[in-house]
């Protein structure tokens, strides 16, 4: 079993900060069942990833994008329909509201 280290990494990623945050995603994609990329050879999930990144199977690009999507959040909108829309303009002008 070969050791893996950060500065097997750092040739592919530069930053320290983002080659930890690249790991840390594709070990939790492992561990969420995504098969790995390199020989498992008895190691964890983050060795797997680490050497994954110095072998150069993952690329750090597509793991960037994986980072930013994980932490977006989808929020859906309840617009209003158009009838709504228009009683509750009415509504604000005062018009229909019993007048006359």
């Amino acid at each position: 079993m070969a050791r893996v280290t950060v500065e097997d990494c750092v040739d592919k990623v530069t930053n320290r900060f983002e080659l930890v945050l690249f790991a840390a995603q594709r070990s939790r994609q492992i561990s969420s069942g995504a098969a790995p990329q390199v020989e498992r050879d008895n190691d964890k999930n983050p060795v797997i990833a680490l050497r994954e990144i110095a072998e150069e199977v993952s690329s750090p690009a597509a793991l960037r994008e994986s980072v930013i999507q994980s932490m977006q959040k989808h929020v859906e909108v309840d617009e209003p329909e158009e009838d709504d829309m228009a009683m509750m303009m009415r509504a604000r002008r005062g018009e229909g509201m019993g007048e006359g």
